[in-house]
């Protein structure tokens, strides 16, 4: 005789899985929108971050990517443009690319955490 029964220590599909109960759905739609809040602000961040390494480390303004860093950077921070009016250039650019890095983190983070406890 055949059995049908699966091997001990396997499990078997179960392709009519229950939906979660919408109390779970919601708090799925949540958590998925909090890492996604997460995701943006992590990679502007990373962006202006970015720039401020390559402006340090002298990189060649003319290579595309540097270029195009630079831009994303300039288009992310372009409220905290001028902030600080200091005379030394890599300060300035610490501080006035720094400073939108920092508040994206804490703004983008912060949303997150109030998504997730919903």
């Amino acid at each position: 005789m055949h059995s049908t029964d699966p091997v001990s220590g396997y499990h078997t599909y179960d392709q009519h899985q229950s939906t979660p109960p919408p109390s779970d759905q919601g708090r799925n739609t949540s958590r998925r929108v909090a890492l996604a809040v997460c995701t943006v602000a992590d990679v502007a961040a990373g962006f202006l971050l970015l720039w401020v390494l390559l402006h340090l480390l002298e990189a060649n303004q003319a290579n595309v990517f540097v270029e195009f860093v630079r831009e994303t950077a300039g288009w992310l921070a372009w409220w905290s443009q001028d902030i600080f009016t200091m005379d030394t250039e890599g300060l300035r650019i610490i501080l006035n690319y720094g400073l939108p890095a920092v508040i994206y983190l804490l703004i983008g983070h912060g949303i997150a955490a109030r998504l997730n406890r919903a």
